[in-house]
């Protein structure tokens, strides 16, 4: 079978298992008290079978690297974002809408222009031990930053773990150069650091989304798959001599697919906000302990933010008891 035939189809597999993933994080968050903390997490059963269908896709996309170059098998990637928009809105028991279809499509739009401007010769070059810790030391800062206590679960969670999940895919790409390249002794401290940079910020991605996707699906996930590989590409270009292909007209395409995706993340969000949380399936009840159900109110905070629905006190009637 054809190299190329092979790469796309580990790749449309990949993207299905991260696309069901992502489903199962979301509707898990919707039934999980927000206040529930890590440990609450490993004890349920569908935490686990989103770790394995997560697994299961980088495993597949490792794979595809082998068979296809970047610039074939990274675009693909993006098919996760068309994949998971229907499976949502499937469990949710409703229908995509054409806000939600116009924003999949603007955001992989801008996503393959973003994508098709990145060089397509095979990585040779790897990261120095140096230059893998100031990479891990900045991105801890700027995600620390954006999932900083007392932060909104949404969208800044979503970058957050978009920025962890490209800084660990770059990393990886050290690993699989090195050893498969022969460039240096298969155990060294370097490759020990960055393998243990690699398996923090995974980890970190997939805790970060599943905080993310409490507000639903589309937006978060919109903007984990715009992050990700802008993340990797900004290392690439700055520290492993990787270059945009096609000088200005390859910045100008750039700019473009940026200005898509943002829209489509907008759009996104939109539609998040007007679409009712679905409820989970039959026999899926509130968490032990959350306590009674209370009257919720929108929330608006100005045109750009989500809206986000806070408890509205109880008020005894006038002249009640």
């Amino acid at each position: 079978m054809n190299a190329t035939v092979i790469a796309v189809a580990l790749s449309l597999v990949s993207a299905a298992a991260y696309a069901a993933a992502a489903v199962a994080q979301a509707r898990l968050a919707g039934r999980t008290d927000r206040d529930a903390g890590v440990l609450r997490l490993l004890g349920r059963g569908a935490w686990w079978s989103a770790v394995a269908l997560n697994a299961g896709g980088a495993l597949l996309h490792v794979a595809a690297l082998k068979y296809g170059p970047l610039t074939l098998v990274q675009p693909l990637g993006a098919l996760t974002l068309v994949a998971a928009v229907p499976l949502g809105a499937r469990a949710a028991g409703r229908r995509v809408t054409r806000t939600e279809w116009r924003g999949t499509i603007l955001t992989l739009l801008g996503l393959g222009a973003l994508l098709m401007t990145a060089g397509g010769a095979a990585p040779h070059e790897t990261l120095s031990l140096p230059e893998a810790l100031a990479v891990g030391a900045g991105t801890m800062a700027v995600v620390a930053g954006l999932s900083r206590p007392g932060a909104r679960p949404g969208l800044r969670h979503a970058a957050a773990s978009g920025i962890t999940s490209g800084v660990a895919s770059a990393l990886t790409q050290t690993l699989t150069v090195s050893v498969t390249d022969h460039t240096g002794p298969l155990l060294s401290w370097r490759l020990v650091v960055v393998a243990l940079l690699v398996s923090a910020f995974a980890m970190s991605g997939l805790l970060l989304s599943q905080t993310a996707y409490r507000g639903g699906l589309g937006a978060p996930l919109a903007v984990v798959t715009l992050a990700n590989p802008v993340a990797a590409a900004a290392i690439g270009l700055a520290l492993l001599g990787e270059r945009l292909q096609g000088g200005t007209t390859s910045l100008f395409l750039a700019l473009l697919g940026t200005v898509a995706a943002v829209r489509g993340v907008i759009l996104l969000s939109r539609a998040q906000a007007q679409t009712p949380a679905a409820a989970g399936p039959a026999g899926d009840g509130p968490e032990p302990g959350a306590g009674p159900p209370s009257r919720v109110v929108i929330a608006s905070r100005g045109p750009m933010d989500l809206p986000t629905l806070r408890p509205e006190p109880d008020r005894a009637p006038v002249g009640g008891p």
